[in-house]
C-alpha cells in the first residue's frame, strides 16, 4: 500500500559527516549506528490500525524520524520499511465490537495514520506493506522453516494450527534478557498463547493460524489460515531488506516477545542476525499509567489537530523528551511546546539574528549523542532567546536556522500553520 508524502529535506551547509551513536537494546550499550557510507536501510514496526494515532504512536516514529534525518544530513541513502499489521485478533476483535468491517476499520485508521504521519512532517517509508499484502512471503518463510525442522503444526484436530519451536532459536530471549517465568509472563500479556494445548513448549510462536469460523482467512499451501504476527514483520524485512540490515526499531514495548520472535524466524532461515543493531523508544503514559488501548487512556494526534493545536507543536513536546525515556503526557507540557514554537517562530521570521552556524553544530552533535533531542532543542532556544534580545546585523542566521530546524529536527518554522489557542480550555 501506499505510505504518506513528506518531502525529503534538503541538504544543510556545514560539516554532517559524524556518525551516529546510539544506545543498541541487544548490547545494552552506545554503538555506531549505520554505515560509513552508501546506503542505511531499516524497518520499524507499524501499526496495528484499529485505533491510531495515538501519542505513544507518534512518540515510536519521530524517534525513528529522527534517526532518518541524521543518516541523511550524513549523506547516506536510506532504506527504510514500515509494515501494517492490517489482520489480527485485535483488529477483530475492534470491528466486531463496533459492528463494521474489520477492512472498513482498517482503511480508515490506516488513512488516519497517514494524515497524521504527513502533519507531523514525519518522513515516510520505502515500502509500506501490509500483512494482507504479504500472505504468500509469509507462507513461503513458514514453509522454509518447516523444512528445517522449527515449525510443527499442534495436535488438535479441529484447528491444528503451526507454530515455531522457539527455545530451538539462535539468540531465544537475548534482547529482553528475561528468564523462562519472566518470559511467559510477558508472553501472556502481549498476546501469546502460552497455555494452548498441543505445543511443544508455551514459548512457541504461532506462525499459522488456520481458518475459523467468521475469520478472515487467505489460501496457501499450508492450508486455508492466516499469519502470525511476528513471522509477518520477519517475511517482509526480509523480502524487502534482506538480512542483517542496520536498525530494527519500534517501541521497547515490542522487545519481547514481538522483536525477538521475528528475529528468531529469520535467523533460523538466513543463518545471520536480523539486525545488526536494535533501538526502542520509551512508553509514554497519562495520569500515572502507561497510555496503551487497553487501559482506554490515549490521547489522539488526531484529536488535538482537530481541536486546533499546530502539529510543529506536538511534534515540539514529544522532543522535549530524550527518546528512551518513559515519561508521562501533560497538557502544561504542551503548552510549553507551543510558547517554544512561537518564540522559534518569531526569531527566524526577524530581519537579523544571530549567526547560526554554532548552534547547527551543536543540533547535529546533540542528534549524533544518541538522537539526544532535548539538548538539540535546548540549543535552538539558545539561539532564539539570543536573537530576540539583542541587536544583530547578521541577516542570514534566521533564515539558515529555520532550514536546519526543519531538516535536522522536523520542525516546519514557517507562519500560517494552524492555530494553538484551542489548548487552552485544557489548561
Amino acid at each position: 500500500m501506499d505510505a504518506w508524502h513528506v518531502p525529503t529535506p534538503s541538504r544543510i551547509p556545514g560539516d554532517g559527516s559524524a556518525p551516529l551513536v546510539a544506545h543498541d537494546s541487544a548490547t545494552g550499550s552506545l554503538q555506531q549506528i549505520g554505515p560509513d557510507a552508501g546506503t542505511a536501510r531499516f524497518y520499524v514496526c507499524g501499526i496495528t490500525p484499529y485505533d491510531a494515532t495515538h501519542i505513544g504512536h507518534a512518540n515510536t516514529y519521530l524517534t525513528f524520524d529522527l534517526l532518518h534525518r541524521v543518516w541523511l544530513d550524513r549523506g547516506l541513502q536510506v532504506h527504510y520499511v514500515q509494515n501494517v499489521t492490517d489482520v489480527d485478533d485485535p483488529l477483530l476483535e475492534r470491528a466486531e465490537r463496533d459492528g463494521v468491517d474489520w477492512r472498513v476499520l482498517a482503511r480508515e485508521q490506516i488513512a488516519l495514520f497517514r494524515e497524521d504521519m504527513t502533519a507531523l512532517n514525519v518522513l515516510p517509508p520505502q515500502q509500506y506493506p501490509g500483512a494482507t499484502e504479504t500472505i504468500d512471503e509469509v507462507v513461503a518463510l513458514i514453509e522454509k522453516l518447516r523444512d528445517l525442522g522449527t515449525v510443527y503444526r499442534v495436535d488438535d484436530p479441529e484447528y491444528p494450527d503451526y507454530y515455531f519451536t522457539t527455545l530451538d532459536a539462535p539468540g531465544h530471549v537475548a534482547l529482553a534478557g528475561l528468564d523462562e517465568q519472566a518470559a511467559l509472563a510477558t508472553f501472556a500479556e502481549r498476546g501469546g498463547d502460552p497455555d494452548r494445548p498441543g505445543k511443544r513448549h508455551p514459548l512457541d510462536a504461532l506462525v499459522w493460524r488456520m481458518a475459523r469460523p467468521g475469520e478472515p482467512s487467505w489460501p496457501s499451501a499450508l492450508g486455508e489460515g492466516r499469519p502470525g504476527w511476528h513471522i509477518e514483520c520477519s517475511a517482509i524485512a526480509l523480502d524487502n531488506l534482506g538480512t542483517s540490515f542496520d536498525v530494527q526499531g519500534g517501541g521497547s514495548d515490542l522487545i519481547f516477545p514481538h522483536h525477538e520472535m521475528s528475529a528468531a524466524h529469520a535467523h533460523t532461515v538466513s543463518g545471520h542476525p536480523f539486525a545488526r543493531h536494535w533501538l526502542h523508544s520509551g512508553m509514554v503514559g497519562l495520569d500515572g499509567e502507561k497510555m496503551s488501548k487497553s487501559k482506554g487512556n490515549l490521547v489522539f494526534v488526531s484529536r488535538l489537530r482537530h481541536e486546533g493545536v499546530d502539529p510543529a507543536a506536538i511534534r515540539l513536546a514529544l522532543l522535549a523528551h530524550h527518546y528512551r525515556d518513559d515519561w508521562m503526557w501533560t497538557y502544561s507540557g504542551l503548552r510549553a511546546a507551543v510558547d517554544r514554537l512561537a518564540m522559534w517562530r518569531e526569531a527566524v521570521h526577524n530581519d537579523t539574528g544571530l549567526n547560526a552556524d554554532s548552534t547547527i553544530a551543536e543540533i547535529r552533535a546533540a542528534l549524533r549523542d544518541d538522537l539526544d533531542a532535548p539538548r538539540a532543542l535546548a540549543a535552538v532556544d539558545a539561539w532564539a532567546g539570543g536573537s530576540l534580545a539583542i541587536d544583530s546585523d547578521d541577516t542570514e542566521g534566521p533564515g539558515a536556522m529555520l532550514e536546519a530546524v526543519d531538516a535536522l529536527l522536523g520542525v516546519d518554522l514557517r507562519l500560517g500553520t494552524s492555530a494553538t489557542t484551542a489548548l487552552d480550555w485544557q489548561l
